[in-house]
């Protein structure tokens, strides 16, 4: 099956996270079948459509009852294979394998192991220590995984399953009945794949330690949110996280000239007329200056130089004010999202998928800066 997500339900306040899936549902008055979304809930929560609840219990029921099925009613019958071990497709999905992949699919939205974790747990543990006692454990952690996904588990498109229907195979017997029987040597060629598919990671993640050598350790610091903020009464005496936005008073030079705020120097410099930069310079506000940019024509090449002309005004703001350059610097090292309703999309976070936050980008990078010339 298909699962989409995510999705989550509210439940006494609590988001329940989840993921949903189609089966076909049979109608309650007549005998005819429709298709159907199964959402399944990390608390074990299972709803057909919306509305009607169950759990793996009901579900496993339902199933066997017919009132829901897997595949449309007028779908043909799967054709098994000649040859179970000369196969290449997966094993038809039957309510029992389905089941135990719903089960798979709330262990996961829950954040516990999926069966194939603990396979993989299970292959490590015999590749370890070779008894047959860690060979059943290997079998069973083999045989829980939904039957009709086992081709997929070790995700190899060439070999796919084949070295663990051979390792969960005693010596002697053949492979899923119709297959060679197992040696020793098949065996231990199995146990080679594995050590080769090992050899593999561990120098991968060597290779990704080399080339991610610079990334951020640890807990990541949250992210710090300058809100847009209103103070009619004059800015607060106390410095705040306000004083980082482009609104606050902080008067600086940049280009011979001084500016306000970060506000005047932005739209003033993005004025094609000299007349126009000059009046939005003046400006009583930030507010004001926004304003009268915001209605001036612009220079032909703004959006090219844009991003530039304000990191220079942020650079000279934080260079002449030491005092806010040391509230920057101890936001430390969390994101910076500049939030508000004035700036564009562009400049500011607008919310999940929505906002490009360059205001933000800038004044880490600007933060950076300041650290690194101490």
């Amino acid at each position: 099956m298909t699962w989409h997500g995510p999705t989550f339900r509210i439940s006494d306040g609590e988001r329940i996270d989840g993921a949903w899936c189609l089966v076909w549902r049979r109608h309650d008055l007549v005998d005819t079948y429709y298709p159907e979304h199964l959402f399944a809930y990390a608390d074990g929560l299972i709803t057909l459509g919306r509305s009607q609840a169950t759990d793996l219990a009901g579900l496993g029921g339902r199933l066997a009852s017919g009132k829901v099925a897997l595949t449309p009613p007028d779908a043909e019958e799967p054709v098994p294979p000649a040859s179970k071990w000369e196969s290449r497709y997966p094993e038809p999905v039957t309510g029992e394998s389905f089941l135990l992949e719903v089960a798979d699919e709330i262990a996961a939205l829950g954040g516990r192991p999926r069966a194939r974790d603990l396979l993989w747990e299970a292959v490590r543990d015999y590749q370890r220590e070779t008894t047959e006692t860690k060979r059943a454990r290997l079998r069973d952690a083999y045989l829980a995984v939904p039957a009709h996904l086992r081709v997929y588990v070790l995700g190899d498109m060439d070999r796919q399953d084949r070295p663990l229907r051979i390792l969960t195979t005693d010596i002697g017997q053949p492979v899923d009945g119709d297959g060679p029987v197992v040696t020793e040597q098949m065996h231990q060629s199995a146990r080679d794949y594995f050590t080769r598919g090992d050899d593999a990671v561990e120098r991968a993640e060597l290779r990704q330690a080399v080339h991610h050598a610079d990334d951020p350790t640890g807990a990541p610091q949250p992210p710090i949110v300058l809100h847009e903020a209103v103070h009619p009464r004059g800015w607060p005496a106390e410095l705040g996280h306000f004083a980082l936005r482009n609104d606050y008073d902080a008067p600086f030079e940049y280009g011979g000239r001084t500016y306000p705020t970060v506000l005047h120097g932005y739209w003033a410099l993005s004025a094609a007329d000299t007349a126009d930069r000059d009046r939005i310079r003046a400006a009583a506000t930030a507010r004001e200056a926004h304003e009268l940019g915001g209605r001036a024509a612009r220079r032909a090449d703004w959006a090219d130089v844009r991003l530039a002309v304000m990191a220079g005004l942020l650079r000279a703001k934080f260079d002449q004010h030491p005092a806010l350059a040391e509230l920057l610097v101890a936001t430390g090292q969390g994101g910076v999202l500049y939030t508000g309703f004035y700036d564009a999309p562009f400049w500011r976070d607008a919310g999940p998928g929505s906002g490009r936050n360059w205001m933000g980008r800038l004044l880490e990078l600007i933060r950076s800066e300041l650290v690194e010339a101490r």
